[in-house]
Formats: structure tokens, sequence, C-alpha cells
């Protein structure tokens, strides 16, 4: 948890992109064409948003924590590109990969275990910030929005991250977090 009681995951990986697209959306609107690029995952398939316990209060789990946390930047990703479309804002997420980084590498158990080995598989941190870049500077991609990419290309996330209700719900639910902060 973190001091303002908040799971670390989804503080991390969803209330900061949150929070720092809702405290730029003036400037991101005086400085349109203007975009927004958030880092999601293939982690976000199979999994689901349990807007009563958001906090996983209920039961935790890091790797499902993880993978919510990922849903999450999709679903903010398509509200925010429907809510920020008339102001001249573009809005996308991207899968970058299995990236060689310290991701889990702190977990504990199996995962720090195991990790090492898996990351001799995995690719460079600049080859998985490629469609970051792209996202954030190619023309190609200047009037897309709302859409959730893998290399460099526009995929069809799981059903669950293409539910526009539960977009708007989460926006709301992260609007009522955000506020002592906003």
């Amino acid at each position: 948890m973190t001091a303002e009681g908040l799971e670390l995951t989804f503080a991390l990986n969803h209330m900061a992109y949150f929070l720092m697209t809702a405290a730029l959306d003036e400037r991101l609107a005086a400085s349109a064409p203007a975009r927004v690029v958030s880092t999601s995952s293939i982690a976000h398939q199979g999994m689901n948003l349990d807007f009563s316990d958001l906090q996983s209060e209920k039961g935790y789990n890091g790797w499902r924590a993880y993978g919510r946390s990922k849903l999450a930047n999709i679903l903010f990703t398509r509200e925010a590109a429907r809510r920020l479309a008339s102001v001249g804002v573009t809005a996308n997420c991207f899968h970058p990969g299995f990236v060689a980084s310290r991701f889990g590498s702190a977990s504990g158990g199996w995962t720090s275990r195991l990790l090492p080995l898996a990351r001799t598989f995995a690719i460079p941190p600049e080859q998985g910030a490629d469609t970051l870049v792209y996202l954030a500077s190619s023309p190609e991609v200047a009037h897309v929005t709302g859409a959730y990419f893998v290399k460099r290309k526009a995929v069809q996330p799981s059903a669950a991250a293409r539910d526009d209700a539960a977009a708007r719900k989460l926006w709301e639910a992260s609007e009522a977090l955000a506020k002592p902060f906003l």
C-alpha cells in the first residue's frame, strides 16, 4: 500500500498516468495537437476489474494486481481518447514486449529465481521503447486515438479492455481517488 492507502501496483501503473494527465489537461489542450502515451501490457489478457475491490483488499495476488493495472491502462486510454478528442489531444497505449529490465526482481519467491533466466530471451530496453517513441512522434499516428499497439501496429485488446462503460466507470473511480491530490 502507498502512504495514501492505494495498492502500490494500481497506484504506480494506473493512478500515476491518471493524475499526470489530469494535472496537465489544460496544458495538453493549449499545446494541441498533443499526445498522451501510456505503457500497458499483454498481461491485461484474461483480466477483469473488480470495481468493488480496486485496491485488492479482498485478496492480493501480485500477478493479478499487475494484469489488472495493465487492463486499467487500456481503459484509461480509451476514456482519455474520448474526453480529449475535442481539444486535439490523442491518447494511445502499447505493449512494449518482454523487456530486459528489473521488473519483478524484488518480488521474492519463484519469480525472483525464474526471471533472471527468462531475461536471457528479453529484448533490450531500446527495442521495448520503439513503439512508445513511434506513438509520441510519428506523423503516421498523429490522428489515431484510443488504440492499443504492439510493435507499431494497432491491435485489438481483450474484450474487457474494449468495454467503454468500464472505461467511464474507472475514470470516475479514479477521479474520486485523485480528488485529494488535484
